[in-house]
């Protein structure tokens, strides 16, 4: 037995595709699929593209990078709020 691990996307067709190694041609198989949603965690997905973080062809075509206008820009921040100190009493 042998098992093959892959990371991929599933469209909106539901639709898997799993290329095997030539090796195997011309014989019947068992096949087991178990299948786990990938968590991305914040820290990694700042570093991936959109089609590595799930994202359609489709959408990163018709929406990333697509603002027309001027650049955006961040405002000024405001002052620090000065508090009073939180006396404890024990």
């Amino acid at each position: 037995m042998e098992s093959i691990k892959v990371r991929t996307y599933i469209g909106n067709d539901g639709i898997l595709q799993v290329q095997l190694p030539p090796e195997i041609i011309n014989q019947e198989l068992d096949v087991v699929i178990v299948f786990q949603p990938v968590i991305q965690e914040a820290s990694q997905s700042a570093s991936k593209t959109p089609q590595e973080l799930g994202y359609s062809h489709k959408f990163v075509a018709e929406v990333v990078g697509s603002w027309e206008g001027e650049p955006l820009e961040r405002p000024e921040q405001l002052a620090f709020e000065e508090r009073e100190e939180i006396l404890v009493i024990s």
